[in-house]
């Protein structure tokens, strides 16, 4: 799969992979989910990899969860423009593919993880944060609740 969202490099037993979306402080939409999940399945399956390393390109966010602006436009449906397949977003393709990988998978956090960039740090094994990482939910702002489910993770 060729990738567009994401940076995904393998060397010394390490898969390296960055959400590559800096001006949008690293926002998901359906490609970047479709990628990420593709690139943990990959590492997942590679004789050669020990360890997973997520993180954010760029120095201002990890990841700032959902891409708002795809998703006023619809982009979070089925058969939306731009999305690498007919299936909506799949956040718990995702989750499970790094949830499920029988590696260490460690967040290289720095800058913001809030939202769903929030959630996919917690899914992971260890977080390394920097001295400028920022960490938070914002949907209790607005009356809502954390839809991927990161909530729950935090007590495992």
């Amino acid at each position: 799969m060729a990738y567009t969202d994401i940076l995904y490099e393998k060397k010394g037993g390490v898969a390296w992979v960055t959400i590559n979306r800096p001006e949008v402080r690293n926002a998901f939409r359906t490609t970047t989910v479709a990628e990420l999940t593709d690139a943990f399945l990959d590492a997942r399956w590679d004789g050669a990899i020990g360890v997973v390393v997520l993180t954010g390109a760029g120095d201002k966010a990890f990841c700032s969860g959902g891409d708002q602006k795809e998703r006023g436009q619809g982009g979070y449906a089925r058969g939306a423009a731009g999305t690498p397949s007919e299936r909506p977003m799949d956040v718990e393709a995702l989750h499970s593919a790094i949830r499920h990988i029988p590696k260490p998978v460690i967040a290289m956090v720095n800058g913001f993880a809030v939202g769903g960039g929030h959630v996919l740090h917690v899914l992971c094994d260890l977080s390394i944060a920097s001295e400028n990482a920022i960490f938070g939910q914002t949907g209790p702002r607005v009356g809502s609740v954390d839809a991927g489910h990161g909530t729950g993770y935090l007590a495992r």
